[in-house]
């Protein structure tokens, strides 16, 4: 069997979550999250946010909680802005514009997004009330070239859509490898400060399933729920999710897994780096895109799984690496073995 590195949700969920779904199996519980184990998941995300008054919600995926907040937060004549590698560009089947919603695409070298590319945008959509307007910002952490937001930039990018009057949005699908990065100054508490809804993804880190939407802005919150439920992601056993998250937060077990996936990651990187292979972007999380040679990619492919993203020229082109929780070493090991041979 090949070892994989295509994604972060291959595996099923961390021992301690499938332990904590069995113990509770046979407990009866009220249903569509005001099960004790939903109300004490969302207790602990407020005290990890510091913000008793942000309002939690747990969904089960990624895809539904960007459509959810996205089309919830918008009026009908909104759109929303977001950096052209953005998930609810490229991997969401138009999930964003279904709902009537215009997503506008800003193409930048690290699939961050930053005040200056955000002006143009604004400048080229005030023909009132002819052309839809820009809303809200979309962004992930990390990013899905593996980049991160350090603070300051994080601070700027707030800063700006408050000045400008629009909403700053969150994509956490990775925001534990983002927060646990060598590099990364940048805390959930400040994250929360910071944006006016973000969502903890638990599915690519240790959870079978389920995302935490974590809306900060109090302008968002009424009537939140109804969203929810006529999108179809109000579980009537949420407990199914509200295990999860509380045995993810409880001990920074959450932060524990992300830290071992970046640092599983890292070791591939310094080995490639070794060798004088250049990679797209100079990631510190769990997602690297080396540049290596279609031959060497042919001899990897033979004893891992991962993803040929972009070609480059002829001869070469960059790939896409993806530790998770739950990477062993021994693959880690494998793989520095070849390239050490081959390169």
């Amino acid at each position: 069997m090949k070892f994989s590195f295509k994604n972060d949700y291959s595996e099923g969920c961390h021992p301690k979550i499938l332990q904590a779904l069995l113990k509770s199996n046979f407990e009866q519980q009220a249903g569509y999250g005001e099960d004790e184990y939903s109300l004490q998941a969302k207790k602990l995300i407020k005290e990890k946010i510091n913000n008793p008054d942000s309002e939690v919600y747990l969904v089960s995926g990624g895809t539904q909680a960007n459509l959810i907040v996205i089309s919830s937060v918008l009026r009908p004549y909104q759109c929303v802005i977001s950096a052209a590698p953005g998930h609810i560009l490229n991997n969401e089947t138009g999930a964003i514009e279904a709902t009537g919603h215009k997503v506008l695409s800003i193409e930048t070298a690290d699939g961050k997004l930053k005040p200056s590319d955000i002006v143009p945008v604004l400048e080229s959509h005030s023909n009132i009330p002819h052309q839809v307007m820009p809303k809200l910002v979309y962004i992930s952490n990390s990013t899905e070239l593996g980049t991160i937001y350090l603070a300051e930039e994080l601070e700027e990018l707030s800063d700006f859509c408050r000045q400008n009057g629009m909403y700053l949005f969150m994509d956490g699908a990775r925001l534990g490898h983002g927060l646990t990065a060598e590099i990364s100054d940048l805390t959930l508490e400040k994250v929360a400060e910071l944006t006016d809804i973000f969502y903890l993804g638990g599915t690519k880190n240790g959870a079978l399933i389920g995302e935490a939407i974590v809306i900060n802005n109090p302008v968002l919150q009424p009537d939140f729920a109804f969203n929810i439920k006529q999108k179809g992601a109000l579980l009537a056993k949420g407990r199914l999710l509200g295990i999860q998250f509380t045995e993810l937060m409880k001990d920074d077990l959450y932060f524990d897994l992300a830290r071992h996936a970046n640092h599983q990651a890292m070791k591939i990187k310094n080995a490639l780096k070794e060798r004088g292979v250049e990679f797209l972007a100079d990631t510190y999380t769990n997602q690297i895109f080396p540049v290596i040679n279609n031959d060497l990619i042919k001899i990897l492919s033979e004893h891992f799984e991962f993803f040929v993203w972009k070609k480059i020229d002829e001869s070469s082109s960059a790939i896409r690496l993806i530790t998770s929780w739950n990477t062993a070493d021994e693959a880690v090991e494998r793989f520095i073995e070849i390239i050490q041979k081959e390169l």
